[in-house]
């Protein structure tokens, strides 16, 4: 008789505030450091994707082994799927020559077969239901799809429509509020929120990165550049998941000792 395979332990974390603002944080480092490495004449487009993707595969590997959610692990493949997600949608734009507003359209298409595919074959989209190596599979390309779609969005807004970085940033942070009340006071279906809020985090923390740093005659903002933007907002980040991470630890149950375990013995007879 062939036994069912048991589920695996929750490998993502609750959706809390710290939780947006490090999904914010990821983005706007992302974006900065994918820009600095990606325009960098020394390093070049080419061998900077292909740097991007060995981290990216380095990272997913390692948060695809685990057994469980550690903080540390998981922000660190987030942050690499940030990076290689903005070299994605930018070679789309500047390598391939697609328009801005094709490549948005595209990657729209994209995520919604990915979303499509997940439900088709999991009757659900929760990210408290990631509980098999499908699921989990499924999770990461959407979070892949939603950086890319986000850059290109963002993109798109401050160029396509001349918007500019500024108040692109302004406007993403409209649309970000629409699953926020709509879960709050409308009823907003929680999953449909989660998701629209997940994907609208991507351009409005890349926006805000790119009017801090990208720098004349390409910036409209304070051009401070890519290469301390993105030292600013690792260091922000790094504090962020130090932060994660040192409430997880007080929040994770300590494992009970085997009972022939020194431990185990001691406290049976201290019981």
């Amino acid at each position: 008789m062939r036994t069912r395979p048991a589920t695996m332990a929750m490998k993502v974390p609750e959706i809390t505030l710290v939780f947006w603002i490090a999904k914010l944080c990821t983005t706007g480092f992302g974006e900065s450091f994918s820009d600095y490495v990606f325009f960098n004449d020394y390093i070049g487009q080419h061998a900077a994707m292909l740097m991007g993707l060995v981290l990216l595969l380095v990272c997913l590997a390692v948060q695809m082994s685990i057994t469980k959610y550690i903080p540390w692990v998981y922000w660190l493949a987030v942050t690499a799927v940030s990076i290689f997600g903005t070299m994605s949608a930018d070679f789309l734009n500047k390598d391939l020559g697609m328009p801005l507003y094709a490549s948005t359209l595209m990657l729209v298409a994209v995520q919604i077969g990915v979303f499509a595919a997940w439900y088709a074959t999991q009757r659900t989209l929760d990210v408290h239901s990631i509980d098999n190596r499908l699921r989990e599979l499924f999770y990461w390309l959407t979070v892949l799809c939603t950086f890319a779609l986000g850059t290109a969005a963002g993109d798109f807004a401050a160029v396509t429509l001349g918007l500019g970085t500024l108040a692109s940033s302004f406007v993403f942070f409209g649309i970000i509020l629409i699953p926020a009340v709509g879960y709050r006071w409308f009823r907003l279906n929680e999953v449909l929120a989660f998701w629209f809020a997940y994907t609208i985090t991507r351009p409005l923390g890349a926006s805000v990165a790119d009017w801090l740093s990208v720098p004349a005659p390409y910036g409209d903002g304070l051009q401070l550049g890519t290469g301390p933007i993105s030292l600013v907002l690792g260091i922000l980040l790094a504090g962020v998941i130090t932060v994660i991470a040192s409430r997880h630890r007080r929040s994770d149950p300590p494992k009970a000792a085997p009972p022939n375990s020194v431990e185990g013995v001691q406290g049976t007879f201290r019981n």
